[in-house]
């Protein structure tokens, strides 16, 4: 019976005692490698030119089409 309250009372200081502790916020630093940034920027800026190079060679195909619709 002593046994049994003993562990009962561990268990018990051990819950308290986890409710009980500061709530400390851990910062975490966040670094950044300016590379991964750098070919980011650069992968975008050739995505974004191949969209205005469709784009613009569609809109050509379109203009073409619709002269040649037009005028002949």
């Amino acid at each position: 019976m002593k046994n049994s309250n003993l562990n009962l009372s561990s268990v018990k200081r051990k819950l308290i005692a986890k409710y009980l502790e500061e709530i400390n916020p851990k910062k975490n630093s966040k670094s950044t490698d300016v590379n991964v940034l750098l070919n980011r920027v650069k992968l975008n800026q050739k995505n974004e030119s191949r969209k205005k190079l469709y784009f613009s060679a569609a809109a050509s195909t379109g203009l073409v089409l619709f002269g040649l619709l037009i005028f002949s």
